[in-house]
C-alpha cells in the first residue's frame, strides 16, 4: 500500500513538474521528459510489470490533457516501461550509465514514435529538421535532467524495498 501511495505521488509531481516548472524553464519550446524518466527508472529497477503499469498511467496523464485520442501515449509509454522491465536483472543501483543509456534511448524511440505516427502518417516528411529541433533537444535536456532526477527516485525506490523487507519480516 505504501508503494502505491509514493507511486501515485511521484508520477503526478513528475507529471506538474513537466507541464508547470519546466515549461517555464523550456528552451526554444522544449521542455524535459520527466515521466519517461520515471517510467525508464521503475522499469529497470522493478521489472516488466512495475514498467508497464506506471507507463501505463504516466500516458494516461499525457492522453487526457494533451492527447487528441486516448491511448496513444499510454501504450507508448507501456511499450517504454515494459522494455526497459528487461534490463532489471542486469541493472545495479552503483552504475549510473545503463540508466542513463536506457533512458537516453526510450527518449529517443518515443521521439521517433511520435514523429512516425503523428507527422509522418500525415506526409510531413521534414525527420531531419524534427530531429535536429525536437528531438534531439529534448533528449539532451532529459538526460541533463535525469543526471538530478535519477538518483532521488533511486533513493525513493531504496527506502520503498527497506520498508518492505522490514514488513515482510516481522510477518516470518
Amino acid at each position: 500500500m505504501k508503494r502505491f501511495v509514493v507511486t501515485v505521488l511521484l508520477i503526478l509531481m513528475c507529471f506538474l513538474l513537466q507541464c508547470t516548472v519546466f515549461r517555464s524553464l523550456a528552451f526554444g519550446g522544449i521542455v524535459p521528459n520527466l515521466l519517461i524518466v520515471l517510467t525508464a527508472s521503475f522499469g529497470f529497477m522493478r521489472g516488466e510489470k512495475s514498467g508497464l503499469l506506471i507507463g501505463f498511467f504516466c500516458g494516461l496523464l499525457i492522453d487526457v490533457f494533451f492527447g487528441d485520442t486516448i491511448g496513444f501515449y499510454s501504450l507508448l509509454y507501456m511499450y517504454i516501461g515494459y522494455m526497459n522491465g528487461k534490463f532489471s536483472a542486469v541493472f545495479y543501483p552503483e552504475d549510473i550509465k545503463l540508466p542513463i543509456a536506457l533512458i537516453l534511448t526510450s527518449d529517443l524511440f518515443y521521439g521517433f514514435a511520435c514523429y512516425v505516427i503523428l507527422f509522418l502518417l500525415r506526409s510531413r516528411f521534414d525527420l531531419r529538421y524534427y530531429f535536429l529541433h525536437v528531438i534531439l533537444p529534448e533528449t539532451v535536456y532529459t538526460i541533463v535532467v535525469t543526471v538530478l532526477l535519477y538518483p532521488v527516485i533511486l533513493w525513493i525506490n531504496t527506502r520503498l524495498e527497506r520498508s518492505e523487507l522490514r514488513s515482510g519480516k516481522k510477518f516470518v
